[in-house]
């Protein structure tokens, strides 16, 4: 199963309730209350969307954070990337020599085309989006891949 983490779960939360107050600066106490977790995940979560510069941060009384750049800017492939590295739905896509068989493996390229798609969809949504209420009925768009077999 292909699932998120859920510290990248609680990001897009964190990051969610940011964008909804735009401009605004906000205390990491302030955002786990708005979002209902705990204060040492949100500070780890604010800790690493800095670095990512998905969020600036701002010392001093009135300091805290803040969205880095618009919320229709901010993806979430940014945000995935930014709690749990590069997309890489198999070892061998995210980085060569990572498997024993990959010299010999007729699916790598498949995989590679899978990974692509789901990095296109993510960058097809923004945290503007998700502020957004769902859609009402069925949202499936179905994409086909078409494979190819490597030759023997």
């Amino acid at each position: 199963m292909l699932r998120v983490t859920k510290l990248t779960d609680y990001a897009t939360l964190v990051l969610t309730v940011m964008a909804a107050d735009g401009e605004a600066v906000h205390s990491a106490a302030g955002l786990a209350d708005k979002a209902g977790l705990e204060l040492p995940t949100v500070s780890k979560l604010l800790k690493l969307l800095a670095q990512a510069q998905l969020v600036q941060s701002f010392r001093g009384a009135s300091g805290g954070y803040r969205l880095a750049r618009s919320a229709e800017d901010i993806r979430l492939i940014h945000v995935l990337e930014a709690i749990e590295g590069p997309l890489a739905v198999t070892e061998c896509v995210g980085q060569q020599g990572q498997c024993g068989i990959e010299h010999r493996c007729g699916v790598r390229a498949n995989w590679r085309r899978i990974n692509d798609v789901i990095a296109e969809a993510l960058h097809g949504v923004s945290l503007t989006d998700l502020l957004k209420p769902p859609p009402r009925g069925p949202v499936r768009k179905t994409q086909s891949i078409p494979l190819v077999m490597a030759s023997e």
